[in-house]
Parts: structure tokens; C-alpha cells; sequence
């Protein structure tokens, strides 16, 4: 069986809790708002959206982050009879950021801030004593200072000691991710080597102190594809999780590329799970546990906790109307970085976003962006629709049509699969085509390699986004559906 995420599309550096028969996991969110998004599931295998953690502006600043900056790397654990997240903001100056909930489906609370803590990826863990212990990839004057960890005070966030260095992995770049563990008398340290790429790597070492020192698995890595025939790479970044049973498992993400060499990925980094069997003291992964395939279709009405936008908050944009939404422009300036956009994101290999809209008092339409420079648009101005292709500094008009102004209009952008031999240049990840629908079917205005919506071509850490856009005055959004499947007949 051909492995499949447990949850698709852009939800890197997955962090999982138990908390009775429940799951509870959150992923980074980068520019996107509400951040780290929240899922539950009974099994580890069907996950729901249940919300996101920082789901309010007095929680998340994000209006500075550049592409993939902004919230990286979360850890969510569960202490006292509370839950508690913390990550990363490299967007606002804060560094770290914890808050935490008695209910994960209630509102979280207004973060403290880590101010001693210098670096990205902090993992939660309470000594014997109780006291709070922060592991993280640190950074110093002079750049990455490794795996360090230092206590903290969890009411005001000050550091209580220096911080100390930890296992620095088995000699892969970027050591990061950390997550400490106590089974049984031990204290186990999982982290990520390697870099988020091809090189990724997950490695385990224990020790009876969770300041170590820590002693190497002698199998190590526990995970990693680089080198490997799979449908899967860049497989890394991990959390252990154990069931009621006492049996274990692991969450991590990776990417499934496609095209041809050096292949590109435009869903970004997926998260999948897998069992993990206890040998000797060391845990050693198992079969994949792997969700069933169908086809997926979702109307909604921009409301749903899948919908995110850059550098705002969704109501920041959106005002709900009688027949829809309406979209304000959020800069009139159509080559900023800071236009209006509201979307979800791509979760299939084969997918298609549509969009009704009427733009008399505006100029906007439907888009499928990895970034503010690297997207396909297709935009409604006057009696026109364009279909607009933005691939960094160059942006070129494919095709347009004549539409009577003022009129609702059905855009619609899909995938198709890459067409050529594996040993061509040509072969592209997929394509993108960008057109209207009608009663008489539909039209194409232009289609663009999708090899330039990925992030081997953009760089960053985030996948594909569908949805709306406004780059002038206002845009009324009637509907959305999207339709995604893991193959092309099923869209």
C-alpha cells in the first residue's frame, strides 16, 4: 500500500498528546492566520480540524512575517490537568510563545512570553520536581548554538538557570526538533538531523537525567528516507505518542515530490504516522499506519477553521454579507506582498478550487499561491478575467475572455497530472489550469508548469493555498467548493 498522510497538505513539524482516548496534535502555521492549527482524532489515523491555538490577534502578530516566516515548530503537551503549547514567533521579536488551556476546544490563553529562550523548536517536559524544562535548537551571537535547555518559570516565562547543552545527534546538519521523553527510569531525546530536505533524519538517545548525558541508539536513525525509493521524502521531525494500551506510535512529516529530477513537492510538508515497536530499551519503527484514499469535496462559506490568510487574520478581510462575503482589498497597491487573500490549503495531489464571485466594485478572483511571488490567479476586472501567472519578479497574462460586468462568474483552477518520461526536463510535478465554468462547460484561459507553485522554485517551508483574493476595492464572494483526490479521474 502506498503510504498516505494522515493528515495532507501543509501541516509540517507535527507535535501529538494523549489525554485519555483522545489525540490531540498541532502543526507550525508560518505567515498564516489563525497559527497552529489544532487536530483530534480517536485512532491516530482519521483526524479532524478542531480549531487552531492562537485563534485571536492579542495572541499572534504575524502582520511582519515574510514568506514561511512567523510561527514554527510547536510542541503541545499535557500537565496538571491542563494543556500547554509553546512555539516559535520569528516574526514579532518575542521568540517563544506558551499558552495553554484546561479545554483545547476553549479559548487558550494570552501567551506569556520565554524571553531567555533564544532559538526555535521548544519542547515541553517537567523534571521529578516539577519544574519546566525547555529544550530547543538555540541560536547565538554568532548563529545556531545547537540543543540547549534551560528551566523556566511557566507564570512569568523568566528563565530559572543558564541554559546547558544537550546530545547534539550523530553528526547530521541543523540537530533541532527536540522532544524529551520519561519511560520508565529513563529520559529518552528524540530530535531531527540532518535539514528539512533530503538529508532529514530522526535519532534517539537516553539517559537517566533529562540534562543527560545522553547515550546514542545504537540503530540509529530510527527514521529517515534519504537514499530511499519511496513515494515519500524529507521524512523527519517526530513525536512519539503512546496509546491506553500501552502499545506506541509516531507522528512525522515528509513530502511527496513529483515530476522530474530533482522533483518538486507543492503540498509541503505532510504529516504520516507509523507504529513503533520497543527492542532493548530502544523503540524501532513499524508498519505505516495509512488512511484510506477517496475523493474529498467541501462547499463552505469562508467561515471553517481551514480557512487561514496571510499576515491577517481571515475577519480582518472578511465581512459577511446577504448572497456572500465580501473581500476588502487589504493594500491598493497590486504588486504588494499584502494583498487580500483568504484560502485553504491544497491537501491532495489532484485537486480543484472554484470560486463564484462578482467583482462590479473591485478587481480580484480565485488563486493557487506557494507564496506572495509565485501563484496562478485568475482575476475579474470590468468585463474581463484574466488568468495571470506571478513566477517571482515576472508576471504574464496566459489568456482572457469577455464576461458581462457585473455578473456573478464561476472561476475555476485544477490540477492535471505532469505529462512525459521521467528522464525529460519536461516532466512537471502537475499543471495548473485556470478557467471559467459555465452551463456550456468550460473554458480555459491558460495553464502554467507546476513546477513554479513549489517549493523547490519559491524555497520556504509552506505548501500550496487556494482561494480568493482582492487586490481593489471590494469582491463578492458568493461560494467555494473545493474537490481534491490522491487520483486525476476521482476530481
Amino acid at each position: 500500500m502506498t503510504p498516505r498522510p494522515v493528515v495532507p497538505g501543509f501541516h509540517p513539524d507535527p507535535s501529538v498528546v494523549r489525554v485519555g482516548d483522545t489525540y490531540w496534535m498541532v502543526h507550525s502555521s508560518f505567515e498564516y492566520a489563525p497559527g497552529v492549527p489544532l487536530y483530534r482524532s480517536p485512532d491516530l489515523v482519521t483526524w479532524e480540524q478542531a480549531g487552531h491555538v492562537l485563534a485571536r490577534p492579542s495572541q499572534l502578530d504575524v502582520s511582519a512575517a515574510p514568506g514561511s516566516g512567523g510561527i514554527t515548530a510547536p510542541t503541545i503537551r499535557h500537565h496538571d490537568g491542563r494543556f500547554w503549547m509553546v512555539t516559535t514567533n520569528l516574526a514579532d521579536g518575542g521568540w517563544q510563545v506558551l499558552t495553554s488551556a484546561e479545554d483545547p476546544l476553549g479559548d487558550w490563553s494570552d501567551p506569556v512570553r520565554l524571553t531567555g529562550v533564544r532559538g526555535i523548536d521548544p519542547d515541553l517536559a517537567w523534571d521529578d520536581d516539577g519544574t519546566l524544562l525547555v529544550s530547543y535548537a538555540g541560536f547565538g551571537a554568532g548563529g545556531p548554538a545547537g540543543l540547549v535547555q534551560q528551566a523556566v518559570d511557566p507564570v512569568t516565562g523568566a528563565a530559572l538557570t543558564e541554559r546547558r547543552p544537550l546530545w547534539q545527534g550523530t553528526g547530521g546538519r541543523f540537530p533541532e526538533g527536540p522532544h524529551l521523553y520519561r519511560v520508565g527510569a529513563l529520559w529518552y531525546l528524540l530530535i531531527a538531523e540532518g535539514g528539512t530536505e533530503r538529508g532529514h533524519a530522526v535519532t534517539i538517545a537516553r539517559g537517566h537525567s533529562p540534562a543527560g548525558p545522553f547515550e546514542p541508539c545504537p540503530s540509529n536513525p530510527l527514521l529517515t528516507h534519504r537514499g530511499v525509493e519511496s513515494p515519500v521524502q524529507n521524512t523527519g521531525h517526530a513525536d512519539l505518542v503512546q496509546r491506553p494500551d500501552g502499545s506506541w506510535a509516531i507522528l512525522f512529516h515528509g513530502v511527496r515530490p513529483r515530476g522530474a529530477s530533482p522533483q518538486f513537492h507543492v503540498l509541503g510538508r505532510e504529516t504520516f504516522a507509523a507504529e513503533v515497536e520497543w527492542v532493548d530499551g530502544w523503540p524501532r519503527l513499524g508498519e505505516w499506519l495509512t488512511p484510506p484514499d477517496g475523493a474529498v469535496e467541501v462547499s463552505d462559506d469562508l467561515s471553517g477553521p481551514a480557512w487561514v490568510a496571510p499576515r491577517r487574520f481571515p475577519g480582518e478581510l472578511l465581512t459577511r454579507v446577504e448572497g456572500g462575503w465580501r473581500l476588502t482589498a487589504a493594500d491598493p497597491d497590486p504588486a504588494s506582498e499584502d494583498l487580500a487573500v483568504v484560502g485553504r490549503r491544497q491537501e491532495h495531489e489532484d485537486a480543484l478550487f472554484r470560486a463564484v464571485v462578482r467583482a462590479s466594485d473591485g478587481v480580484g478572483g480565485l488563486t493557487v499561491r506557494i507564496d506572495a511571488r509565485h501563484h496562478l490567479d485568475l482575476e475579474v476586472e470590468g468585463d474581463r478575467v484574466r488568468a495571470v501567472a506571478q513566477v517571482g519578479a515576472l508576471r504574464s497574462v496566459l489568456g482572457e475572455a469577455a464576461v458581462p460586468p457585473g455578473d456573478d462568474v464561476v472561476l475555476e483552477i485544477r490540477t492535471l497530472p505532469g505529462e512525459g518520461h521521467f528522464s525529460s526536463t519536461a516532466l512537471a510535478p502537475d499543471v495548473l489550469v485556470a478557467g471559467l465554468a459555465g452551463a456550456g462547460g468550460s473554458t480555459e484561459l491558460g495553464r502554467l508548469d507546476g513546477r513554479y507553485v513549489s517549493t523547490e522554485v519559491a524555497g520556504g517551508m509552506t505548501g500550496r493555498l487556494g482561494g480568493v483574493w482582492c487586490a481593489r476595492g471590494e469582491l463578492l464572494v458568493r461560494s467555494t467548493t473545493y474537490r481534491g483526490a490522491d487520483a486525476p479521474a476521482a476530481v
